[in-house]
Protein backbone atom coordinates (compact mmCIF):
# COMPACT_ATOMS: atom_id res chain seq x y z
CA UNK A 1 0.00 0.00 0.00
CA UNK A 2 1.25 3.38 -0.53
CA UNK A 3 2.23 6.25 1.58
CA UNK A 4 -0.51 8.17 -0.76
CA UNK A 5 -3.35 6.01 -0.34
CA UNK A 6 -3.13 5.39 3.44
CA UNK A 7 -2.87 9.57 4.26
CA UNK A 8 -5.32 10.91 1.36
CA UNK A 9 -7.70 11.64 3.74
CA UNK A 10 -6.39 13.48 6.51
CA UNK A 11 -5.18 16.81 6.95
CA UNK A 12 -2.44 18.11 4.66
CA UNK A 13 -0.20 18.95 7.52
CA UNK A 14 -1.09 15.74 9.47
CA UNK A 15 -0.74 13.77 6.27
CA UNK A 16 2.62 14.66 5.91
CA UNK A 17 3.38 13.84 9.41
CA UNK A 18 2.39 10.38 8.57
CA UNK A 19 4.42 9.96 5.80
CA UNK A 20 7.49 11.06 7.58
CA UNK A 21 6.78 8.79 10.62
CA UNK A 22 6.01 6.01 8.52
CA UNK A 23 9.91 6.06 7.73
CA UNK A 24 11.33 6.98 10.38
CA UNK A 25 9.74 4.25 12.57
CA UNK A 26 12.56 2.12 11.65
CA UNK A 27 14.50 4.28 13.33
CA UNK A 28 12.78 4.20 16.17
CA UNK A 29 13.08 0.61 15.95
CA UNK A 30 17.19 1.08 16.09
CA UNK A 31 17.47 2.84 18.81
CA UNK A 32 15.01 0.88 20.64
CA UNK A 33 17.22 -1.95 20.70
CA UNK A 34 20.11 0.76 21.84
CA UNK A 35 17.87 1.39 24.57
CA UNK A 36 16.99 -2.11 25.90
CA UNK A 37 20.39 -3.62 27.12
CA UNK A 38 21.43 -0.01 28.04
CA UNK A 39 20.85 -0.03 31.53
CA UNK A 40 21.43 -4.00 31.90
CA UNK A 41 24.89 -4.51 30.28
CA UNK A 42 27.31 -2.76 32.51
CA UNK A 43 25.39 -4.51 35.45
CA UNK A 44 25.58 -7.89 33.89
CA UNK A 45 30.06 -7.41 32.95
CA UNK A 46 30.52 -6.64 36.56
CA UNK A 47 28.58 -8.29 38.72
CA UNK A 48 26.81 -11.54 36.75
CA UNK A 49 30.59 -12.39 34.28
CA UNK A 50 32.62 -10.99 37.22
CA UNK A 51 34.55 -8.69 35.34
CA UNK A 52 35.78 -5.19 36.20
CA UNK A 53 33.86 -1.64 35.62
CA UNK A 54 36.49 -0.94 32.87
CA UNK A 55 35.20 -3.41 30.98
CA UNK A 56 31.52 -3.02 31.71
CA UNK A 57 31.98 0.82 30.68
CA UNK A 58 33.81 -0.80 27.62
CA UNK A 59 31.29 -2.88 26.31
CA UNK A 60 28.66 0.40 26.33
CA UNK A 61 31.56 2.33 24.65
CA UNK A 62 32.24 0.08 22.29
CA UNK A 63 28.86 1.09 20.61
CA UNK A 64 29.34 4.06 20.41
CA UNK A 65 33.25 4.30 18.49
CA UNK A 66 31.42 1.73 16.09
CA UNK A 67 28.45 4.75 15.42
CA UNK A 68 31.24 7.73 14.93
CA UNK A 69 33.75 5.54 12.56
CA UNK A 70 31.12 3.47 10.75
CA UNK A 71 28.95 7.08 9.96
CA UNK A 72 30.82 8.37 6.76
CA UNK A 73 30.23 4.92 5.27
CA UNK A 74 26.79 4.85 5.96
CA UNK A 75 25.72 8.31 3.90
CA UNK A 76 28.44 7.39 0.94
CA UNK A 77 26.59 3.71 0.45
CA UNK A 78 23.15 5.48 1.02
CA UNK A 79 23.84 7.60 -1.81
CA UNK A 80 25.20 4.81 -3.91
CA UNK A 81 22.25 2.38 -3.35
CA UNK A 82 19.22 4.45 -2.14
CA UNK A 83 18.41 4.83 1.58
CA UNK A 84 15.86 1.38 2.18
CA UNK A 85 18.95 -0.86 1.45
CA UNK A 86 20.60 1.15 4.07
CA UNK A 87 17.88 0.58 5.96
CA UNK A 88 17.53 -2.58 5.76
CA UNK A 89 21.40 -3.30 6.10
CA UNK A 90 21.41 -0.76 9.12
CA UNK A 91 18.56 -3.39 10.59
CA UNK A 92 20.08 -6.36 9.75
CA UNK A 93 23.14 -5.52 11.80
CA UNK A 94 20.58 -4.60 14.78
CA UNK A 95 19.13 -8.36 14.43
CA UNK A 96 22.70 -9.52 14.78
CA UNK A 97 23.65 -7.36 17.88
CA UNK A 98 20.43 -9.16 19.33
CA UNK A 99 21.88 -12.90 18.28
CA UNK A 100 24.82 -11.61 19.94
CA UNK A 101 22.97 -11.13 23.03
CA UNK A 102 21.73 -14.37 23.04
CA UNK A 103 24.99 -16.27 22.32
CA UNK A 104 26.72 -14.26 25.43
CA UNK A 105 23.82 -15.53 27.63
CA UNK A 106 24.35 -19.29 26.36
CA UNK A 107 27.77 -18.97 26.90
CA UNK A 108 27.96 -17.33 30.46
CA UNK A 109 29.95 -20.34 31.55
CA UNK A 110 32.74 -19.12 29.67
CA UNK A 111 33.41 -15.60 30.35
CA UNK A 112 35.70 -14.45 27.94
CA UNK A 113 33.92 -16.26 25.21
CA UNK A 114 30.86 -14.69 26.26
CA UNK A 115 32.78 -10.97 26.96
CA UNK A 116 34.02 -11.30 23.04
CA UNK A 117 30.30 -11.98 21.92
CA UNK A 118 28.89 -8.70 23.98
CA UNK A 119 31.92 -6.81 22.59
CA UNK A 120 30.42 -8.09 19.09
CA UNK A 121 27.25 -6.92 19.62
CA UNK A 122 27.95 -3.76 20.48
CA UNK A 123 30.35 -3.13 17.68
CA UNK A 124 27.72 -4.09 14.98
CA UNK A 125 25.09 -2.40 16.97
CA UNK A 126 26.47 0.48 16.19
CA UNK A 127 27.41 0.09 12.49
CA UNK A 128 23.31 -1.38 12.11
CA UNK A 129 22.21 2.36 13.88
CA UNK A 130 24.19 4.66 11.77
CA UNK A 131 23.26 2.91 8.89
CA UNK A 132 19.76 2.79 9.76
CA UNK A 133 19.50 6.09 10.97
CA UNK A 134 21.01 7.75 8.04
CA UNK A 135 19.07 5.79 5.81
CA UNK A 136 15.97 6.46 7.40
CA UNK A 137 16.17 10.02 7.65
CA UNK A 138 17.26 10.35 3.79
CA UNK A 139 13.95 7.89 3.29
CA UNK A 140 11.77 10.22 5.22
CA UNK A 141 13.67 13.35 2.79
CA UNK A 142 13.01 11.39 -0.18
CA UNK A 143 9.16 10.65 0.56
CA UNK A 144 7.98 14.48 1.44
CA UNK A 145 10.71 16.41 -0.53
CA UNK A 146 13.53 18.56 0.33
CA UNK A 147 11.67 20.71 1.20
CA UNK A 148 10.77 19.06 4.49
CA UNK A 149 13.86 18.17 5.62
CA UNK A 150 14.32 20.11 8.42
CA UNK A 151 10.54 18.39 9.90
CA UNK A 152 12.01 14.63 8.78
CA UNK A 153 15.12 15.36 11.40
CA UNK A 154 12.60 16.80 13.80
CA UNK A 155 10.39 13.99 13.86
CA UNK A 156 13.49 11.20 13.68
CA UNK A 157 14.74 13.05 16.98
CA UNK A 158 11.63 12.73 18.46
CA UNK A 159 11.39 9.20 17.74
CA UNK A 160 15.00 8.40 18.51
CA UNK A 161 14.74 9.54 22.51
CA UNK A 162 11.96 8.41 22.93
CA UNK A 163 13.12 4.76 21.52
CA UNK A 164 15.80 5.69 23.83
CA UNK A 165 13.19 6.60 26.89
CA UNK A 166 11.21 3.96 26.42
CA UNK A 167 14.25 1.31 26.06
CA UNK A 168 16.08 2.12 28.85
CA UNK A 169 13.39 0.80 31.66
CA UNK A 170 11.81 -1.72 29.34
CA UNK A 171 15.32 -3.74 29.15
CA UNK A 172 15.68 -3.23 33.23
CA UNK A 173 12.05 -5.06 33.49
CA UNK A 174 12.59 -7.81 30.93
CA UNK A 175 16.07 -8.45 32.42
CA UNK A 176 14.77 -8.67 35.95
CA UNK A 177 11.50 -11.03 34.33
CA UNK A 178 14.21 -13.49 31.85
CA UNK A 179 17.66 -12.32 31.82
CA UNK A 180 19.54 -11.64 28.64
CA UNK A 181 17.84 -14.38 27.19
CA UNK A 182 14.52 -12.23 27.13
CA UNK A 183 16.14 -9.39 26.23
CA UNK A 184 17.50 -10.55 23.29
CA UNK A 185 14.61 -12.11 22.31
CA UNK A 186 12.79 -8.88 22.19
CA UNK A 187 15.41 -7.21 20.22
CA UNK A 188 15.34 -10.25 17.42
CA UNK A 189 11.36 -9.70 17.58
CA UNK A 190 11.39 -6.18 17.28
CA UNK A 191 13.74 -6.21 14.45
CA UNK A 192 12.27 -9.04 12.64
CA UNK A 193 8.80 -6.98 12.85
CA UNK A 194 10.64 -3.53 11.39
CA UNK A 195 12.36 -5.48 8.49
CA UNK A 196 8.91 -7.19 7.86
CA UNK A 197 7.40 -3.72 7.88
CA UNK A 198 10.87 -2.43 5.14
CA UNK A 199 11.02 -4.88 3.08
CA UNK A 200 7.33 -4.59 1.53
CA UNK A 201 7.93 -0.38 0.62
CA UNK A 202 8.08 1.18 -2.41
CA UNK A 203 12.48 1.94 -3.21
CA UNK A 204 13.35 5.76 -3.55
CA UNK A 205 16.00 6.06 -6.08
CA UNK A 206 19.52 7.24 -5.04
CA UNK A 207 20.30 10.13 -7.42
CA UNK A 208 22.18 10.26 -10.10
CA UNK A 209 25.57 12.86 -10.62
CA UNK A 210 28.97 12.41 -9.43
CA UNK A 211 29.75 11.41 -5.92
CA UNK A 212 31.82 13.96 -4.02
CA UNK A 213 35.06 11.98 -2.04
CA UNK A 214 34.68 11.89 1.51
CA UNK A 215 37.27 15.39 1.88
CA UNK A 216 35.23 17.30 -0.35
CA UNK A 217 31.71 16.76 1.88
CA UNK A 218 33.77 17.32 5.11
CA UNK A 219 34.88 20.53 3.28
CA UNK A 220 32.01 21.91 2.88
CA UNK A 221 29.75 21.42 6.25
CA UNK A 222 32.66 21.12 8.75
CA UNK A 223 31.30 24.85 9.73
CA UNK A 224 28.14 23.59 10.50
CA UNK A 225 29.35 20.59 12.49
CA UNK A 226 31.62 22.65 14.46
CA UNK A 227 28.95 24.35 15.48
CA UNK A 228 26.86 21.32 16.41
CA UNK A 229 29.73 20.10 18.22
CA UNK A 230 30.10 23.64 20.37
CA UNK A 231 26.63 23.18 20.98
CA UNK A 232 25.96 19.55 21.79
CA UNK A 233 28.68 20.17 24.87
CA UNK A 234 25.56 21.49 26.79
CA UNK A 235 23.16 18.18 26.07
CA UNK A 236 26.81 16.24 27.10
CA UNK A 237 27.12 17.79 30.47
CA UNK A 238 23.79 17.45 31.48
CA UNK A 239 22.72 13.92 30.85
CA UNK A 240 25.91 13.08 31.93
CA UNK A 241 26.46 15.25 35.03
CA UNK A 242 23.69 16.11 36.44
CA UNK A 243 22.78 13.71 38.77
CA UNK A 244 26.32 14.36 40.26
CA UNK A 245 25.66 18.04 40.20
CA UNK A 246 22.53 17.65 42.57
CA UNK A 247 24.74 15.42 44.66
CA UNK A 248 27.46 17.86 45.36
CA UNK A 249 25.07 20.60 46.25
CA UNK A 250 23.73 18.05 48.56
CA UNK A 251 19.64 18.23 46.59
CA UNK A 252 17.45 15.23 45.49
CA UNK A 253 15.73 15.23 42.54
CA UNK A 254 18.34 15.14 39.28
CA UNK A 255 16.11 12.37 38.15
CA UNK A 256 13.23 15.21 37.56
CA UNK A 257 15.83 17.23 36.37
CA UNK A 258 16.42 15.15 33.39
CA UNK A 259 13.16 14.59 33.27
CA UNK A 260 12.31 18.36 32.61
CA UNK A 261 15.10 18.07 29.87
CA UNK A 262 13.77 15.64 27.97
CA UNK A 263 9.78 17.13 28.33
CA UNK A 264 11.51 20.53 27.20
CA UNK A 265 13.16 18.79 24.12
CA UNK A 266 10.55 16.96 22.78
CA UNK A 267 8.01 19.63 23.18
CA UNK A 268 10.08 22.12 21.27
CA UNK A 269 10.00 19.60 18.78
CA UNK A 270 6.19 19.02 18.83
CA UNK A 271 5.39 22.82 19.17
CA UNK A 272 7.70 24.31 16.17
CA UNK A 273 7.95 22.17 13.81
CA UNK A 274 7.78 24.75 10.87
CA UNK A 275 9.70 27.07 12.44
CA UNK A 276 13.41 26.30 10.41
CA UNK A 277 11.35 26.37 7.47
CA UNK A 278 9.88 29.66 7.76
CA UNK A 279 12.76 31.70 9.51
CA UNK A 280 15.63 30.02 7.76
CA UNK A 281 18.35 27.14 9.50
CA UNK A 282 20.96 29.72 10.74
CA UNK A 283 18.31 32.15 12.43
CA UNK A 284 16.58 29.50 14.60
CA UNK A 285 19.92 27.94 15.70
CA UNK A 286 20.88 31.19 16.69
CA UNK A 287 18.03 31.79 19.17
CA UNK A 288 18.60 28.52 20.24
CA UNK A 289 22.22 28.52 21.49
CA UNK A 290 20.56 32.30 23.04
CA UNK A 291 18.02 29.63 24.94
CA UNK A 292 20.51 26.94 25.88
CA UNK A 293 23.26 28.83 27.00
CA UNK A 294 21.38 30.69 29.68
CA UNK A 295 20.25 27.49 30.64
CA UNK A 296 23.28 26.32 31.10
CA UNK A 297 24.70 29.47 33.00
CA UNK A 298 21.44 28.97 35.34
CA UNK A 299 22.75 25.45 36.15
CA UNK A 300 26.10 26.65 36.56
CA UNK A 301 25.28 29.87 38.76
CA UNK A 302 22.34 28.27 40.66
CA UNK A 303 22.25 28.18 44.07
CA UNK A 304 18.58 26.80 44.78
CA UNK A 305 16.64 23.16 43.26
CA UNK A 306 14.48 25.18 41.27
CA UNK A 307 17.19 27.71 39.09
CA UNK A 308 19.21 23.73 38.02
CA UNK A 309 15.54 22.75 37.11
CA UNK A 310 15.03 25.56 35.46
CA UNK A 311 17.99 25.49 33.54
CA UNK A 312 17.78 22.13 32.40
CA UNK A 313 14.38 22.76 31.13
CA UNK A 314 15.71 25.89 29.31
CA UNK A 315 18.68 23.95 27.85
CA UNK A 316 16.93 20.94 26.48
CA UNK A 317 14.31 23.58 25.01
CA UNK A 318 17.30 25.46 23.72
CA UNK A 319 19.10 22.17 22.44
CA UNK A 320 16.11 20.59 21.08
CA UNK A 321 15.83 22.27 17.16
CA UNK A 322 20.07 22.99 17.23
CA UNK A 323 20.67 19.79 15.12
CA UNK A 324 17.74 19.72 12.61
CA UNK A 325 18.25 23.66 12.00
CA UNK A 326 21.77 22.85 11.85
CA UNK A 327 21.11 20.19 9.35
CA UNK A 328 19.21 21.27 7.39
CA UNK A 329 21.42 24.11 6.22
CA UNK A 330 24.52 21.24 6.08
CA UNK A 331 22.82 19.34 3.46
CA UNK A 332 22.19 21.82 1.30
CA UNK A 333 25.53 22.91 0.70
CA UNK A 334 26.20 19.87 -1.38
CA UNK A 335 24.42 18.43 -4.51
CA UNK A 336 21.86 16.12 -3.59
CA UNK A 337 23.12 12.84 -5.00
CA UNK A 338 25.56 13.72 -1.80
CA UNK A 339 23.29 14.71 0.95
CA UNK A 340 23.34 11.26 2.41
CA UNK A 341 27.12 11.97 3.17
CA UNK A 342 26.50 15.51 4.27
CA UNK A 343 23.92 14.07 6.75
CA UNK A 344 25.96 11.66 8.19
CA UNK A 345 29.38 13.13 8.19
CA UNK A 346 27.38 16.31 10.00
CA UNK A 347 26.14 13.20 12.86
CA UNK A 348 29.65 12.43 13.41
CA UNK A 349 30.69 15.48 14.76
CA UNK A 350 27.70 15.69 17.48
CA UNK A 351 28.63 11.67 18.21
CA UNK A 352 32.71 13.08 18.92
CA UNK A 353 31.50 16.31 20.77
CA UNK A 354 29.57 13.57 22.93
CA UNK A 355 32.01 11.02 22.97
CA UNK A 356 35.04 13.47 24.42
CA UNK A 357 32.92 15.49 26.49
CA UNK A 358 32.28 12.86 29.20
CA UNK A 359 36.18 12.27 29.81
CA UNK A 360 37.26 16.02 29.28
CA UNK A 361 34.68 17.48 31.47
CA UNK A 362 35.40 14.87 33.98
CA UNK A 363 38.97 15.64 34.35
CA UNK A 364 37.84 19.73 34.60
CA UNK A 365 35.94 18.72 37.54
CA UNK A 366 38.29 17.01 39.59
CA UNK A 367 39.91 20.30 39.62
CA UNK A 368 37.51 22.74 39.81
CA UNK A 369 34.15 20.94 40.81
CA UNK A 370 30.84 20.34 38.75
CA UNK A 371 29.53 23.60 38.71
CA UNK A 372 32.46 24.79 36.43
CA UNK A 373 31.63 22.24 33.48
CA UNK A 374 28.37 24.20 33.08
CA UNK A 375 29.37 27.37 32.68
CA UNK A 376 31.92 26.17 30.62
CA UNK A 377 29.41 24.59 28.45
CA UNK A 378 27.80 28.11 28.07
CA UNK A 379 30.83 29.71 26.71
CA UNK A 380 31.27 27.02 23.98
CA UNK A 381 27.36 27.54 23.50
CA UNK A 382 28.16 31.51 22.98
CA UNK A 383 30.90 30.70 20.72
CA UNK A 384 29.13 28.45 18.78
CA UNK A 385 26.66 31.32 19.17
CA UNK A 386 28.81 33.66 17.56
CA UNK A 387 30.13 31.59 14.18
CA UNK A 388 26.34 30.76 13.66
CA UNK A 389 25.87 34.96 13.46
CA UNK A 390 28.83 35.21 11.51
CA UNK A 391 27.73 32.34 8.77
CA UNK A 392 23.84 33.45 8.84
CA UNK A 393 24.42 35.48 5.72
CA UNK A 394 26.53 33.51 3.79
CA UNK A 395 24.43 30.54 4.03
CA UNK A 396 20.75 33.44 3.74
CA UNK A 397 19.88 31.69 0.18
CA UNK A 398 20.27 28.13 1.75
CA UNK A 399 17.77 28.62 4.41
CA UNK A 400 15.17 30.48 2.54
CA UNK A 401 11.98 28.42 2.79
CA UNK A 402 11.29 29.32 -1.56
CA UNK A 403 14.66 27.87 -2.41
Amino acid sequence: MSDQSVTENVPSGLRLNLRIISVVIFNFASYLTIGLPLAVLPGYVHDVMGYSAFWAGLVISLQYLSTLLSRPYAGRYADLWGPKKVVIFGLCGCLLSGICYGLAAFTVALPLLSLVLLCAGRLVLGVGQSFAGTGSTLWGVSVVGSRHIGRVISWNGIFTYGAMAIGAPLGVLLYHYGGLWLLSGVIIIVIIAAMAMALPRAAVKSSKGKLMSFRAVLGKIWPFGMILALASVGFGVIATFITLFYQDKGWSGAAFALTLFSIAFVGTRLLFPNSISRYGGMTVAAVCFVVEASGLFCVGFSTVTWMANLGAFLTGAGFSLVFPALGVVAVRVVPVQNQGSALATFTAFMDLSLGVTGPIAGLIMSYTGVAVVYRLGAVLVCMALFMALKMRQRVASLTDPDS
